[in-house]
């Protein structure tokens, strides 16, 4: 009896051993995915979307190239990622059939700054450097190595006088978001923290160095886009120092409040902020593009036509709104502005960024061009 046990036990031994493999030769049967397609799509503001797809495979690791970025794991068969940065990137998906086990695919996407909104159109309207009538006494076409001296920037939010500017915006005004670029004026809004804010700017003016009084103003310019992103052309009155504003008067040339809801970015406003003897005043009107464009699409000419009895303003050199400014109370629009140019970020009228603003913004500026009645 004893000899038949150890038979049996003897026998189980050896099926064992025959039935066992080393570890090496588990790992060369893992089966590798095969047939690994990978399908890239661009889509607006830097937006990059991967569908894949591969034979025996159990997951898919994405990376999007950025910086020192590893492969990481993604539910299902797609994954997308926005940049925010111009520039050559190398995309990887990898197909598992374990952590180990997989095949990849590398491929190499362009990101350019027109993909990312943030590049110039190359058309749009044009004005001349003559009016018959006219003729030209300042003007800044913007083509040196560095911004005229007839520029000035104010620095920081506002405070400790006039916090968030007066309007609750939520940008920080910094000479390093101006540049000059491609014979363009450029203000760039970025998302980043500066002075206490999570957004950062510029503003500028030619306070003390130009003033001006009566005559045309045209403003060529690719504006921004998004919600909560207000670039302004407009002027205040050179004795604002002496007396408080809107006793001073404010001329808003262009003002655009950026967003998708109710056509924002393809509409212009022109406004009049003054003291109606004693009490604050403002009138203004708009105009829209048609046929689903936005300002961004294209350069226009925003413009002002300054008399003494009359404020006119026009895009592309069409009339939108006049106003008379004859009446005795608004006598501060015949006297000396100096012009301003900025992009704010948030505020009362355009309201906060939201989840579909995308950053950065830039706002650019080919020529100002004054001219004043002969």
């Amino acid at each position: 009896m004893m000899m038949k046990v150890l038979q049996m036990v003897s026998f189980l031994l050896t099926l064992l051993t025959a039935g066992s493999c080393s570890q090496e030769e588990v790992d060369q049967q893992v089966m590798l995915p095969q047939n690994l397609e990978v399908i890239v799509e661009a889509g607006e503001n830097g937006l990059v979307a991967l569908s894949f797809t591969a034979d025996q495979v159990n997951f898919f690791r994405v990376s999007f190239g950025e910086e020192s970025e590893m492969p990481e794991r993604v539910s299902g068969n797609e994954a997308s990622f926005r940049y925010n940065t111009p520039g050559e990137y190398t995309i990887t998906v990898q197909a598992h059939a374990t952590e180990t086990d997989f095949i990849q695919e590398e491929l190499v996407v362009t990101i350019t700054e027109q993909m990312l909104g943030i590049g110039f159109p190359d058309s749009g309207f044009s004005s001349p450097m003559a009016y018959e009538g006219y003729s030209l006494a300042w003007n800044d076409e913007f083509e040196a190595e560095t911004l005229s001296n007839d520029w000035v920037f104010e620095i920081g939010d506002g405070c400790p006088d006039l916090c968030g500017w007066g309007n609750n915006e939520l940008q920080y005004y910094r000479r390093e978001n101006t540049e000059l670029k491609e014979g363009y004026l450029v203000i760039t809004a970025k998302e980043e923290s500066r002075g206490g804010k999570n957004y950062t700017s510029s503003r500028l003016k030619t306070q003390g160095q130009e003033n001006f009084q009566f005559g045309r103003i045209d403003i060529r310019a690719a504006l921004p886009q998004g919600q909560g992103i207000w670039p302004a052309f407009w002027m205040l009155g050179e004795n604002i120092t002496e007396v408080p504003w809107p006793a001073c008067g404010e001329i808003d040339i262009m003002e655009m409040i950026g967003g998708n809801a109710d056509g924002r970015d393809n509409t212009v406003h022109g406004t009049l902020h003054w003291d109606n003897n004693g009490s604050y005043a403002s009138d203004g009107g708009k105009r829209s593009l048609s046929d689903g464009a936005i300002l961004k699409d294209n350069f226009h000419v925003y413009s002002l036509i300054w008399e003494e009895d009359r404020i006119t303003w026009l895009l592309d050199d069409e009339v939108f709104h006049s106003m008379d400014i004859s009446p005795a109370a608004m006598d501060e629009f015949r006297k000396p502005f100096f012009l301003l140019i900025n992009m704010a970020v948030g505020g009362n009228w355009p309201g906060n960024p939201d989840a579909s603003t995308r950053f950065p913004q830039q706002l650019a500026v080919d020529y100002v061009r004054v001219f004043e009645k002969e």
